[in-house]
């Protein structure tokens, strides 16, 4: 009887590991094809799990719905996921944060990078620690796996343009701000160098 009991009210924690697995889940499936740019072709599930640990270790953001929005944040802009589907599965809170980092593709490429520049300040704060998080992720990324056939003025384009980005971002979280800074430190200097060491 006791067993049945525990069973009827789960541990709340379990819960969260639950839903935010989920997201891992249909997150996984979408992008199950997809490759990211570097000379492995990684897995592109790779990008949205590191932005989601990066996000519960270093940021110590413990808010499920922000951690559930880093695993789902390019599930528009880069699969058949639509923006209908993440409400009706993960909840308004969740597409609303993944639908404030996700690019508008009808538009030309750089009117795409001013308009991250141009509406960083004005995104909720949730959206803002995704941001954060995903631009520190793809400069580690650019600095060390970049993707293949960029120049070494790409790639310092790149830390350029995402340092533009976080700079205008809300204050949300401090050691995520550290946690770029020190990845913006290992821009490429030298072809010889893919850390700029």
């Amino acid at each position: 009887m006791t067993m049945q009991t525990r069973t009827a009210n789960p541990d709340p924690r379990r819960s969260d590991a639950a839903a935010l697995l989920d997201a891992v889940m249909f997150a996984a499936d979408r992008h199950r094809n997809q490759r990211r740019k570097d000379a492995e072709a990684s897995p592109y599930i790779n990008h949205p799990i590191a932005l989601a640990h990066l996000l519960a270790t270093t940021g110590g953001v413990t808010d499920l719905d922000v951690l559930r929005a880093a695993i789902l944040h390019d599930t528009i802009e880069d699969t058949q996921t639509t923006e209908a589907e993440l409400r009706s599965r993960f909840g308004d809170a969740v597409a609303a944060m993944v639908m404030e980092v996700t690019d508008d593709e009808t538009l030309p490429k750089q009117r795409r990078k001013e308009l991250q520049i141009e509406q960083a300040p004005h995104i909720s704060n949730g959206a803002a620690l995704v941001k954060l998080a995903d631009k520190t992720c793809n400069l580690h990324d650019v600095a060390n796996a970049p993707p293949v056939g960029w120049t070494l003025a790409r790639r310092q384009e790149y830390f350029e343009w995402a340092k533009r980005v976080v700079d205008r971002l809300p204050p949300v979280n401090d050691a995520l701000l550290r946690a770029f800074a020190d990845a913006y430190a290992g821009k490429p200097e030298d072809e010889s160098s893919p850390r700029g060491a």
